[in-house]
């Protein structure tokens, strides 16, 4: 069976401000050592999976110019603008609508464009069981992180571990877990029965647009009629008008917590969801104070900082857990215990209109 691969690429990342904007957010950004953005190296992760013309970037219009700068393999029609924000159900079920309007059915890895992956010959390993699995059944497959610490900023997934699928290194689903509390994720850690949620699936897409005329019919019927539109004179004013209609709902909330078909593989490859400036200490080497740091910075006394630097020197004193990030118009420094409250910065900018800024 053909394999297809829809990557989602319409997040704004204002974890990441300022380097991250509106005109130019994180998934189209270089944040590693690596010369290639992170929509770049996720696509290069899949390419001996899946051929570039068999591969749909879903984006908003704003943002494809950019996806066709960086991404020049990736056909024109294969970038699916959305023409209003709807979370990713309705994302996902516009990608399956298109592939099974073009293929009839295929094998679709869904994956965000954002993500980090140290060991991508070990990601293409586990999506390649995967995509065996989700061929010989109609199951939807998840990748499930191995976690390595009680983190709160992921959601779990519940499987039971002595029980296998009958597929190597699968297991039936027990259930999907919200992000917990300290407390809480010590004691998923501890039980070796919980995986950290990672946001990637694979499947066909006969069996991901069947769950969602089981479990979300009135945005099936959209989808429906957004597919007989697609290749058409009138697939544009379809699109506007029946996308904006659909329900805006996660396609966990939407599919995943209903499904009671769902497998998941146990994985460790690397991997990061790089939810805010704090994974640049997890996805590149610090020097022998700590600090992270790219630019032309003079650092005294200072340890455990990320450091991002832009055409001047920064020269940093006495500083510890600090992050510090320079662009032409804006300077950011927030306390690394802090990081998450750095979307309030673009609360406060838009209440006070400052929209140059964001």
């Amino acid at each position: 069976m053909k394999t297809t691969a829809l990557i989602m690429a319409g997040g704004r990342g204002e974890r990441f401000w300022p380097r991250s904007r509106m005109n130019l957010p994180k998934q189209f950004l270089n944040l590693t050592d690596s010369d290639r953005t992170m929509i770049q190296s996720t696509v290069d992760r899949i390419l001996k999976l899946a051929d570039p013309a068999d591969i749909f970037i879903a984006t908003n219009e704003a943002y494809r110019t950019l996806v066709q700068e960086q991404l020049p393999e990736i056909p024109p029609e294969n970038i699916l603008c959305e023409p209003t924000a709807r979370n990713t159900a309705p994302c996902i079920g516009w990608g399956a609508a298109a592939v099974r309007k073009r293929y009839g059915d295929a094998i679709m890895l869904v994956l965000p464009s954002d993500h980090q992956v140290m060991q991508p010959h070990l990601f293409r390993s586990v999506l390649r069981n995967a995509m065996q699995v989700a061929e010989e059944t109609d199951a939807l497959v998840t990748l499930g992180i191995s976690p390595t610490a009680p983190d709160t900023g992921y959601g779990y997934i519940q499987y039971d571990p002595e029980t296998p699928s009958g597929f190597s290194g699968t297991f039936r689903v027990q259930r999907f877990v919200e992000k917990p509390d300290l407390d809480t994720a010590r004691k998923y850690l501890a039980s070796g029965e919980y995986l950290w949620n990672s946001g990637m699936f694979i499947w066909k897409a006969s069996s991901i647009l069947r769950e969602m005329e089981e479990h979300l019919p009135e945005n099936y019927a959209l989808l429906t009629e957004i597919e007989q539109a697609i290749g058409g004179p009138e697939e544009r004013e379809v699109l506007k008008a029946k996308f904006s209609q659909m329900r805006s709902i996660s396609i966990d909330y939407g599919v995943m917590e209903r499904a009671r078909n769902v497998y998941v593989l146990p994985a460790s490859f690397g991997w990061d969801d790089v939810g805010s400036w704090l994974a640049l200490e997890r996805m590149n080497a610090a020097d022998d104070q700590g600090n992270v740091i790219r630019g032309d910075v003079v650092k005294v006394g200072s340890s455990r900082c990320i450091v991002q630097g832009g055409e001047k020197i920064i020269a940093m004193v006495g500083l510890e857990d600090t992050i510090i990030v320079d662009t032409k118009d804006a300077l950011l420094v927030c306390a690394k215990d802090s990081a998450g409250e750095i979307k309030k910065v673009l609360e406060v900018l838009r209440a006070v209109n400052r929209t140059e800024l964001l």
